[in-house]
């Protein structure tokens, strides 16, 4: 071997080398191609070389990526039939690499340009099934010797793998994104679930938010007006987190809804709700709830628990939690739920919270607590918006692990 000839098999080599790095660096399936037939022109000189992808669909061959032509016989996008156009249909067939040393000669040569004078197809393959083709050109005969027929068969190899990567890379990519868009509807359809507003109820200031640690999740609220002026209201938790989580919250809600516009008294309503979700929901699923409704007129409001955690009670004595029967959740067991009423005298506040309150957690896996969130509100200007900053500042950045839901209701002078 001489000089030459030692210094243009190193470059080949080289080639090989970088195909190889680009099956780890390159995950754009059009930029790969695009650089190997780049790559090919430049390092073998060839005047013409392109890469045919296989669509399974149809049974064809599919130029992906194409260097040299001058005349657009064929450009990127065309379609041959496997079987029955050209030498390339002919390797989509068998699987072989094809050489022909003289295409003048060749009974499986379709013209893609004049100049063409011999032509070498490499089938891409991997474990063994058809994935495409690799075509080179050279405008003289013969210019295709054994010893680069084996290394352009080697440098196919690595090609190939390549263009598995990017293909799984590419579907992987299409699957996160149209979760994300599922997740993004699925986001927008539950918050236009939640109140979109304050509602107005005399003598009464009352501010809700639900903050979920995922996309959508389990925990809500709710009002809903009655036609004798009271209003109902619910905050909620089910059990689990994330798009589960939001349909049987989504369900849960329909079905309290039904019940609460009868002005049936809190207690029967948790009772209704429960009876069907005992048949409805999946099993190891519940719900926990609190559902009160508040009356203008006599300034008070009455309530029942269903496994939810007890309301925080603030007046001029201090912050207290009430003393109620947790009772069960939703979902579990056919049982009563015990009615509570509490007396809102002006500048009085009952809050309800979700658990993603109390449970929050710092870097030191501490819990935010209920003496924090006692003490917070036992401060008379505190509110829903301080206390979910206070909650924030605690976590100090840590992510949250369940929703944060909060419902203050403030009885006016």
């Amino acid at each position: 071997m001489n000089g030459e000839d030692q210094n243009q098999r190193i470059q080949e080599l080289f080639l090989l080398q970088r195909v190889a790095q680009r099956i780890n660096s390159i995950l754009d399936l059009e930029v790969l191609l695009e650089e190997v037939v780049s790559d090919v022109a430049r390092t073998f000189g060839y005047s013409r070389s392109g890469v045919l992808l296989k669509d399974d669909a149809t049974n064809e061959l599919v130029i992906a990526a194409v260097r040299g032509w001058t005349i657009n016989y064929h450009v990127k996008g065309d379609r041959f039939k496997i079987g029955e156009y050209g030498m390339v249909g002919h390797v989509g067939e068998t699987g072989e690499t094809y050489y022909a040393p003289d295409v003048t000669v060749d009974p499986y040569y379709q013209v893609s340009e004049a100049s063409t004078r011999s032509e070498l197809d490499i089938p891409l393959k991997v474990h063994g099934r058809l994935i495409g083709v690799f075509n080179f050109q050279h405008h003289e005969a013969n210019a295709f010797p054994p010893e680069r027929i084996r290394l352009l068969e080697a440098l196919a190899g690595h090609i190939a793998t390549a263009i598995e990567n990017a293909r799984l890379f590419q579907r992987e990519r299409q699957e996160k994104e149209r979760m994300a868009r599922e997740l993004e509807e699925a986001q927008r359809v539950q918050f236009s679930l939640f109140p979109g507003g304050a509602p107005s109820l005399p003598g009464f200031e009352i501010t809700g938010l639900c903050l979920p640690c995922q996309e959508v999740g389990g925990d809500w609220y709710d009002y809903i007006p009655l036609r004798d002026g009271r209003l109902a209201l619910a905050l909620a938790d089910v059990s689990g987190k994330g798009m589960g989580a939001a349909l049987l919250m989504a369900s849960t809600r329909s079905i309290l809804r039904l019940f609460a516009e009868r002005e049936l008294p809190p207690g029967e309503v948790l009772a209704q709700v429960n009876r069907v979700l005992i048949e409805d929901f999946p099993r190891a699923k519940f719900v926990t709830m609190v559902y009160a409704m508040i009356d203008p007129a006599g300034r008070s409001i009455t309530f029942a628990n269903a496994g939810h955690l007890p309301p925080l009670f603030m007046d001029s004595a201090g912050a207290r939690f009430l003393e109620v029967d947790s009772g069960l959740p939703l979902g579990i067991k056919d049982v009563l739920f015990t009615e509570y009423k509490v007396e809102m005298p002006a500048g009085s506040r009952l809050l309800l919270y979700s658990d993603g309150v109390s449970e929050a957690m710092n870097g030191s896996f501490e819990e935010y607590g209920t003496a924090r969130l006692r003490d917070h509100l036992a401060n008379p200007s505190a509110s829903v918006e301080s206390l979910l900053e206070d909650v924030r500042a605690f976590a100090a950045g840590n992510p949250a692990s369940d929703d944060v839901t909060v419902v203050m209701i403030r009885a006016q002078s």
